[in-house]
């Protein structure tokens, strides 16, 4: 394709007023725009033959990204279609707005004539993609950090001891053990107090599902509560995988979306970073029994099922509700709940207007069936953890944690 340079326009332009003037003052000079703009054309195509192509190299993409990260792009490219969720900021340069799979699917280059008149453009097709991830390096430090501090990786003082269920050994009663570790039988036979030490267990069943149905989209802060929640489970995910637990990553909106198999070691990690890029971000109501139904057909053991959700009305709760019972006839339930501070700070607020009162009334409404159906949750032997945004992924770590030392 020949494009005109700018230079070419307005050489093009001056031909009108060039053109004008001379017909003012002498009117068979009028043939000179014309004769003029015809031999500019000749020299824009002439000057596009002489311009050399570029060469059809690819363009170069990363292979993952983390949100809010910025890429350049083929500095000799002049324009780029990329499909999904990157955006320009400034020519090459790209920034990753959101998790998914970006795809370039097209390439256009361009090279001047030497006698800047025309640009000879070429398009090309292209295939290359860059998954991007949620960053959790502002979390992850904190995280393992929280971890190794935490009982079960000392490791070198008492190897694997915890309080698990699998019995270790029988040692001397010292302060600061629970008393219903102290094994009677024993202690009287003995005439000591002595209590139970139990292995830490290994290989547990940990699966983190994630709701990413209509309500998970809406922002909190300034990122949807589904990316939140992607980042507490990968942290969280991180940690278990270090700890010797199998883990598997699950999202469902209104079906099933993404299922990362059950994955062990370290190594393992980099399967799941890649399986929560794509977890959509939903538009439609989250079917629960359909979502929690397919999930437990995978499962061939006991797991610890954390479940990060959202509910609205009582309708979508009755329905979680129901499937959270089904799950715990087999699995544990962990539910993750955001605290939702804006419906807080309403209920709170001093009413300055009629509305501010009606508002308030509302969001008072909405909290109490809120609370309501967190307590049916624990009242049916569901754990829930309901906190604030940034406090999420440390609070599902500690949680984790907690679990992990007593067997549970």
């Amino acid at each position: 394709m020949i494009l005109p340079t700018p230079r070419a326009i307005q050489l093009t332009a001056l031909a009108a007023p060039v053109g004008l003037a001379l017909g003012v003052l002498k009117p068979a000079a009028w043939i000179v725009a014309p004769v003029w703009i015809g031999a500019l054309l000749l020299l824009i195509v002439a000057d596009a033959l002489l311009a050399r192509a570029r060469d059809k190299g690819g363009v170069a993409m990363p292979a993952t990204l983390n949100v809010g990260e910025e890429v350049r792009l083929h500095d000799d490219a002049h324009a780029l279609r990329i499909d999904g969720p990157l955006e320009r900021i400034a020519p090459g340069t790209y920034r990753a707005v959101r998790r998914g799979r970006a795809t370039l699917t097209r390439v256009w280059r361009r090279r001047a004539g030497p006698m800047g008149l025309a640009w000879r453009q070429t398009s090309d097709r292209a295939q290359a993609s860059s998954v991007i991830l949620p960053d959790i390096r502002p979390v992850r430090d904190q995280g393992m950090r929280q971890f190794l501090n935490s009982v079960t990786s000392g490791q070198r003082i008492r190897r694997d001891h915890g309080d698990g269920q699998d019995f270790q050994v029988l040692t001397e009663f010292q302060p600061g053990m629970e008393r219903r570790a102290i094994d009677w039988k024993a202690s009287a036979r003995h005439a000591s107090l002595l209590a139970r030490e139990f292995h830490t267990e290994r290989d547990n069943m940990i699966v983190f599902a994630i709701d990413a149905g209509r309500s998970m989209s809406d922002p909190v802060g300034d990122l949807p509560r589904v990316d939140r929640a992607v980042s507490a489970a990968l942290l969280a995910a991180f940690v278990a995988l270090k700890s010797g637990d199998r883990v598997r990553l699950f999202s469902f909106g209104a079906r099933p979306q993404v299922d990362s198999g059950s994955v062990t070691g370290a190594r393992g990690f980099a399967a799941l970073h890649r399986a929560a890029a794509d977890i959509d971000y939903g538009t439609e109501e989250s079917n629960y029994t359909l979502g929690l139904v397919t999930l437990d057909t995978k499962l061939d053991r006991r797991a610890l099922i954390v479940l990060f959700t959202e509910f609205t009305d009582p309708t979508s709760a009755e329905l979680m509700l129901a499937a959270a019972a089904r799950m715990l006839k087999r699995h544990r339930l962990l539910f993750v709940l955001l605290r939702d501070t804006e419906l807080e700070a309403m209920q709170g607020a001093v009413p300055e207007q009629a509305d501010d009162l009606v508002r308030a009334n509302v969001a008072h409404m909405l909290l109490r069936d809120r609370a309501i159906v967190i307590e049916r949750l624990r009242r049916m032997g569901v754990e829930v953890i309901e906190t604030v945004a940034d406090a999420m992924a440390l609070s599902l770590v500690e949680r984790y944690v907690s679990h992990r030392e007593r067997g549970k």
